[in-house]
């Protein structure tokens, strides 16, 4: 059974940082791509940051510059780091796994597995 997990979001003022991780097991981690998503309030969910098997990475224009995915393979773990955080990345994250692995998606229903969200409020 694939279960990925999410952790490190909370409460932060606008300027900050926060960390979050994904834990995935009950699959081959290396073998996925790994997606971050978000979703405020009354929005479509949206790609946040993708990262291939193999280390390529890609980025909304919204986050470029302050959020950086990257991934432990010996953890099974995807991290978002992200920076100078702004109220408008007020959303629930969510991870997601691919399991083609070498291409970067950029929509959900290309997604094949999820994890249950994380929330990260950012205040003014």
């Amino acid at each position: 059974q694939v279960q990925l997990v999410e952790s490190g979001g909370g409460l932060v003022q606008a300027g900050g940082s926060l960390r979050l991780s994904c834990a995935a097991s009950g699959l081959t981690f290396s073998n996925y791509a790994m997606g971050w998503f978000r979703q405020a309030p009354g929005k479509e969910r949206e790609l946040v940051a993708v990262i291939s098997s193999g280390g390529s990475t890609y980025y909304a224009d919204s986050v470029k510059g302050r959020f950086t995915i990257s991934r432990d393979n010996a953890k099974n773990t995807v991290y978002l780091q992200m920076n100078s955080l702004k109220p408008e990345d007020t959303a629930v994250y969510s991870c997601a796994a691919d399991r083609v692995s070498y291409v970067l998606h950029v929509k959900a229903d290309q997604y094949d597995y999820w994890g249950q969200g994380t929330q990260v409020t950012v205040s003014s």
